[in-house]
């Protein structure tokens, strides 16, 4: 599907679940011509607060997965480019959800997320769990490519019947968190709906799964 969002083309490609899957697509649609890559996926909630319809910047995603190491030598993190980190870091959305800014965990294997696990990362501060981040962030820096990933954080792990992307499935909010941002919305702001982030933990490395 392709429209235009802010005077700008834009291009719609849905149920890019998992790592490899995310990185395929990414792959053919930069030999396509294309620009600019957000990543938009769901996430479970780890140290992220619980109960607020939010969205997240990852700024840095935990290597629990295999497409990663395709593309970059082994390491824990995969990392949004710094420019992007710095320019985002003060994103604001007047009118759209919470957005929060921090680190996730990125996995392969959704019915292996134990409560030792859940435990460590968050008390390492990674605020969600997600599917394709790191393996993204990687693919973007061995071929300097522009990658953005959002995830939208709909479910407390471990619970059930909580799974809630908000108005009309959270399509409204997460074209709000897509759209190019305006001058004012770079802006510093000191409003509380900004940014969340985790404890100084956060920049601590998480123990090994």
């Amino acid at each position: 599907m392709r429209f235009t969002l802010a005077e700008r083309e834009v291009g719609l490609v849905p149920f890019a679940v998992g790592a490899p899957f995310a990185v395929l697509v990414a792959e053919e649609l930069v030999a396509s011509g294309c620009k600019l890559i957000i990543s938009l996926t769901s996430a479970g909630r780890i140290a992220a607060p619980p109960q607020i319809t939010s969205f997240m910047v990852i700024e840095r995603a935990l290597r629990d997965e295999g497409t990663s190491y395709h593309y970059l030598p082994a390491a824990r993190w995969s990392h949004l480019r710094p420019d992007l980190r710095e320019q985002l870091a003060t994103l604001h959305l007047p009118d759209g959800p919470q957005l929060l800014h921090g680190s996730s965990w990125t996995t392969d294997a959704p019915f292996r997320e134990t409560a030792q696990d859940v435990h460590r990362h968050r008390t390492a501060g990674v605020l969600a769990v997600e599917m394709e981040a790191a393996a993204l962030y990687a693919f973007a820096d061995a071929t300097a490519t522009t990658v953005v990933c959002l995830a939208h954080l709909t479910n407390e792990l471990g619970s059930q019947g909580d799974f809630d992307k908000g108005t009309a499935e959270g399509a409204e909010d997460a074209l709000a968190c897509s759209r190019p941002p305006s001058d004012d919305s770079m802006q510093p702001t000191n409003s509380s709906r900004a940014t969340h982030r985790p404890p100084s933990s956060a920049d601590t490395e998480c123990p090994d799964s």
